[in-house]
């Protein structure tokens, strides 16, 4: 897979998953694996992502990416910031910022965009997007679309012609295998690497998601202004309930705009530190078929073993779950 003047081993992009879940340690076993390894900068100050981006550095010669919300106050501080720290890809979502483009193209380095239509695909591609992820409705995070990422597919790789990366609840190689038969370039996977022994989340987050079933996924309305899937949790139904005892009583200030609900940067914090009572726990939907906590050379061998099994025509079951 080519993302702009990068020449990636592995069509798999580890998903930047934000506020301390995507962490040098995850990221580079992904990237010594052949893939893009991704820091999730979103939840971190400018020195947090230093820190992080050098210590990836040291530990891998593979592609680190890094992903930020543009939602995200110090959205433009961070991408310089780590455009500073020389980190090969840049990934923007939850929302669209057109300086970027020009930021990225001044620094020489590739920038990814998340997609859910055809007309902003279009757009980034004419803005000089290196490449983009369609991220559909099963996805873990913030969303723009209640579409699956494969019915938007289609559609999207006709409409450009730079790589499009799938993202959305792909968990196994029949999903690789699925996605690229459709024209994708490669995946982004999040949740399947969270459930990885590289992940460095308290092991209440993962124990959760092993145990929890696809009924305790719920749709909220995140403060960002765009809707998301998380595990239903104490603190999550209070916020379906419309419990105003869950709104902030100081604000930081981290989002440009804010609808003040709850404090989403502390719930994702807590939920990063395990804290059930008052974390906020988001989650990609086909997080039941996982069983498995591996380490990321596990999940990528067997990730690659499968996919190449599928395209054979030999499909097995998935040693992912």
């Amino acid at each position: 897979m080519k993302i702009g003047n990068r020449f990636v081993d592995l069509p798999i992009i580890q998903g930047g998953m934000a506020v301390s879940v995507s962490t040098a340690e995850l990221s580079c076993a992904v990237a010594n694996e052949g893939g893009i390894g991704v820091i999730g900068a979103t939840g971190l100050s400018l020195e947090e992502v230093k820190r992080q981006l050098q210590e990836a550095r040291a530990m891998t010669k593979g592609i680190l990416g890094l992903n930020i919300m543009v939602a995200a106050r110090n959205f433009k501080d961070v991408v310089y910031e780590s455009l500073r720290q020389k980190v090969d890809v840049i990934i923007a979502g939850a929302g669209f910022s057109k300086d970027v483009f020009g930021i990225c193209r001044e620094w020489k380095t590739p920038l990814i965009t998340m997609v859910s239509s055809v007309k902003v695909a279009k757009l980034a591609e004419r803005l000089g997007a290196a490449a983009v992820i369609v991220e559909g409705r099963d996805a873990g995070g913030h969303l723009g679309t209640e579409e699956k990422t494969e019915d938007l597919l289609p559609a999207i790789c006709e409409a450009v012609s730079i790589p499009v990366i799938a993202a959305g609840g792909f968990i196994d190689g029949q999903g690789i295998s699925r996605v690229m038969e459709l024209g994708a370039a490669g995946v982004q996977m999040g949740t399947r690497f969270l459930l990885s022994s590289e992940c460095t989340v308290h092991d209440n987050f993962k124990e959760l998601l092993m145990k929890s079933k696809i009924s305790d996924l719920v749709r909220i309305l995140s403060p960002v202004g765009l809707p998301a899937n998380a595990i239903k949790t104490p603190l999550v139904e209070k916020l379906l309930a419309g419990d105003e005892s869950i709104r902030p009583e100081n604000c930081r200030g981290c989002l440009k705009r804010c609808s003040g609900s709850f404090c989403i940067l502390d719930a994702l914090l807590r939920a990063r530190n395990g804290d059930y009572e008052r974390g906020l726990f988001f989650t990609g939907s086909n997080f039941p078929a996982i069983k498995k906590i591996m380490s990321v050379k596990e999940i990528i061998g067997n990730l690659l073993e499968e996919a190449k099994s599928c395209m054979a025509g030999t499909t097995k079951p998935s040693p992912n779950s």
